[in-house]
């Protein structure tokens, strides 16, 4: 039996300006900002090249994650308290 997504993460939740300015206009569900958060990173070469899974924050990026590198995995966490 296929597994059923978690409706929570379908639901089309409200951005703040901040997260607007790298993934565009929302409300957007949580699956669709992180693609296009990984979409941002890739376009402008951030993964950190010494360690793929940490992510350099431009001047785009340090609003949200309020620091100059974090992890993918902490990506997620501090992008979420930039959606309602």
């Amino acid at each position: 039996m296929a597994r059923k997504a978690n409706p929570a993460l379908l639901k089309p939740l409200e951005l703040d300006a901040e997260l607007e300015a790298v993934v565009g206009k929302g409300p957007m569900p949580r699956s669709e900002v992180v693609k296009k958060l990984w979409e941002y990173i890739k376009q402008h070469n951030l993964q950190n090249p010494a360690n793929k899974r940490n992510i350099l924050a431009d001047d785009k990026l340090r609003p949200l994650f309020g620091k100059n590198e974090v992890t993918m995995f902490e990506m997620t966490k501090l992008v979420s308290t930039h959606m309602k």
